[in-house]
């Protein structure tokens, strides 16, 4: 088997390089992205062999292996920096009662919740976190923004 590596070394490398890319997708999912810089390090080693650039050796493949490695660690961190940085598209309402509308039947505030009945179900209320007021009066009119196991978190209208 080592007979046969040595004498095809740059098939070695490039099989390398193919295996990394596919453990880096089908096992991590890009979430490290070492696998896909070596992956990328194995095949420019054993493509620079296939044409006669650098020796068919250990000590050549391996140090290209190592180079192209850091190279493409260096030229693609940035821009896959950026791709991971971006902003997640805003998420629509998860529920069907989000921007339900009802009127308070008790004072709510940040430190005390309310109850609201619907569906047969009493939700507790309480008021949003991102909400400009402190506290709501009965009778107000509310809009749920968010809502969690027996939980709805309102603004007001």
């Amino acid at each position: 088997m080592m007979d046969y590596i040595n004498n095809h070394m740059s098939g070695f490398w490039i099989a390398l390089g193919f295996a990394m890319l596919v453990a880096e997708v089908m096992l991590f999912g890009f979430t490290t992205i070492i696998f896909l810089f070596a992956g990328l390090g194995a095949l420019t080693s054993g493509l620079l062999m296939s044409f006669g650039v650098i020796p068919e050796t250990w000590i050549a493949g391996t140090a290209c292996f190592g180079i192209a490695t850091g190279v493409f660690g260096v030229v693609l961190w940035k821009p896959l920096k950026a791709l991971q940085d971006k902003a997640a598209p805003p998420q629509k309402p998860t529920s069907d009662l989000v921007g339900l509308e009802f009127v308070l039947m008790d004072d709510i505030s940040v430190m005390s919740a309310g109850s609201h009945r619907y569906s047969g179900i009493d939700w507790k209320v309480e008021l949003d976190a991102g909400s400009k007021f402190d506290s709501l009066a009965k009778g107000k009119r509310v809009i749920v923004v968010s809502v969690d196991v027996g939980v709805m978190r309102v603004n007001e209208k």
